[in-house]
């Protein structure tokens, strides 16, 4: 049985160009495409509890802990509970 090939779609954005200069520059920065950079901002938006696409493990958890201390004890919990609830 032959496989069905996929297409592969084009598609075509068009935004603020200062944006655009925001985005170009932070891809030479990291030495990427500039579409890898909008997939990784779409990405953490749509997972923002995601652990699968961390790329500096370190960094993400010296964030986390920051944030912590931020953090009163009743929120940290309640924001656990929303997680929960979110996943289920």
């Amino acid at each position: 049985m032959a496989k069905a090939v996929l297409k592969k779609e084009k598609w075509t954005l068009s935004f603020d160009s200062s944006l655009k200069g925001a985005v170009i520059k932070e891809a030479r920065k990291k030495g990427v495409y500039p579409v890898s950079i909008l997939e990784e901002i779409v990405r953490e938006k749509l997972n923002p509890y995601g652990y699968t696409d961390i790329k500096d493990s370190v960094s993400y958890v010296r964030a986390i802990r920051k944030k912590s201390k931020e953090l009163s004890s009743k929120a940290f919990l309640d924001e656990i509970k929303r997680w929960q609830k979110s996943k289920s």
